[in-house]
């Protein structure tokens, strides 16, 4: 398994959007909500519409959910840029509340994990990223913009579940040559 890199370039997450949004609205309320709430790949999939619908048909304010992996409780705000491509891509489907949110077009199911992967794959190669990507590049993107928005390492270090900072520097990918900047950029 290849380890694979957060997309630091706005632009290209940009050209992703768009790629994605003319290409399949699942397809983009997928990687918008990936890269806006940190979950795994078998969280995001787990996803029905009901989590992220009321019974008014409007998009909940927050996601609640068990994590597949950790089993911890996760409550979290879903933010404007995610509803709106959910109020879109759910607004366009024909999707009942206990429908699973990304359905696999073969099935009951959600999407597979390798689809998703392909999904993700495609539209990275599109966008001109040439680094090793996959589903955990969703959730590595949302900490290592966290991070670079000025977050406090110890946040993101919870909101990713991980034991320690230095794991969660090497997650998101935060370089030597990023930790260096500080140093010739400071100038005090």
């Amino acid at each position: 398994m290849e380890y694979v890199q957060p997309i630091r370039d706005t632009r290209k997450i940009q050209a992703i959007k768009k790629y994605l949004r003319a290409k399949s609205l699942r397809d983009y309320a997928l990687f918008v909500l990936g890269i806006n709430s940190g979950l795994r790949i078998s969280d995001l999939l787990r996803l029905k519409v009901s989590d992220v619908l009321d019974e008014q048909g409007k998009i909940k304010d927050r996601i609640s959910l068990r994590e597949k992996k950790t089993g911890k409780f996760k409550d979290f705000p879903i933010c404007e840029t995610a509803k709106k491509a959910l109020k879109e891509y759910l607004e366009n489907s024909h999707l009942g509340s206990g429908m699973y949110l990304f359905p696999s077009r073969k099935g009951n199911g959600p999407i597979s994990r390798i689809q998703a992967y392909r999904i993700i794959n495609e539209a990275c190669r599109m966008a001109g990223i040439k680094e090793p990507v996959g589903t955990h590049t969703m959730r590595k993107t949302f900490g290592y913009h966290a991070y670079k928005k000025g977050l406090d390492l110890a946040v993101i270090q919870k909101l990713l579940n991980h034991s320690s900072p230095s794991i969660t520097l090497a997650y998101i990918g935060i370089t030597q040559e990023d930790q260096d900047n500080v140093y010739m950029s400071l100038n005090l």
